[in-house]
């Protein structure tokens, strides 16, 4: 039985950009029988490849001939994760906390990038919850459904202040399954709701299914649920350098 083709990430760091650098490695690729399968600049003179082969032990050999090329560095080869595959295709790389890898940060600028990236976690299978952060009319809900659209999936308000405010108490039964996006208002959910909402609450939290928290630290510092709870938190902000503050448009003062 012939072995399964897979994918490998390589990115490599450019020192001298030579004439016929990307033609040589190319070259290469195509000896050992490697394909490329995107090809992208990466940030600042680094450039990204999406590979693919069913012989690990060529990309085992690419790498010991690579790693002797005087005009280059190589910085990866490895299978891809999803940061990788979406730097490739966007030319950039997103930014991440430097002291807490599930923490993502973007800009309205960024949008597209941050729908491609909600569009690939949300195909995801199972349980996983997503936070979002954020100031109010930067993007959240918009971004959420847009990634919901990319991946194929229903969304469904549990909680909402997009249009009014939205505080379900059921759901129906098309709504309630599993393969849906469950939209969530951390604030609404936690400090405007009702004890009904609250048992609908736990059970779409207890389902095997993607939940998105606007507002995750409230909604932790609301409810019994704590950081591990969330797979990964996102960041979104007009500015990079813009401070999501609570206070400003809630009257909370904990944050």
């Amino acid at each position: 039985m012939e072995p399964k083709y897979k994918q490998w990430y390589m990115e490599y760091k450019i020192h001298k950009n030579r004439p016929g650098l990307l033609g040589d490695i190319a070259s290469l690729l195509g000896m050992l029988e490697v394909n490329i399968i995107t090809i992208n600049g990466v940030e600042d003179r680094t450039r990204g490849m999406l590979l693919q082969t069913n012989d690990d032990e060529r990309i085992e050999l690419l790498g010991k001939m690579l790693r002797k090329v005087d005009n280059i560095t190589l910085n990866a080869l490895r299978p891809p994760k999803l940061v990788d595959i979406l730097a490739v295709r966007h030319g950039r790389y997103i930014e991440r906390d430097s002291d807490d890898k599930k923490t993502f940060r973007f800009t309205r600028e960024e949008l597209g990038l941050l729908v491609d990236f909600l569009g690939e976690v949300f195909k995801r299978e199972g349980n996983q919850v997503v936070g979002l952060r954020g100031m109010p009319r930067v993007g959240k809900t918009e971004s959420i459904i847009a990634g919901s659209v990319c991946s194929n999936k229903r969304w469904t308000f549990v909680s909402s202040t997009l249009l009014r405010q939205t505080v379900r108490s059921q759901l129906s039964e098309e709504e309630m399954s599993p393969n849906n996006i469950f939209i969530i208002d951390g604030i609404v959910s936690t400090i405007r709701s009702n004890e009904r909402h609250h048992q609908l609450l736990q059970n779409i939290m207890a389902m095997p299914s993607t939940k998105v928290i606007e507002h995750p630290d409230i909604f932790i510092k609301e409810s019994h649920y704590d950081y591990s709870a969330f797979d990964c938190i996102i960041e979104l902000r007009n500015t990079p350098d813009e401070e999501i503050s609570y206070e400003s448009f809630t009257g909370y003062h904990e944050f």
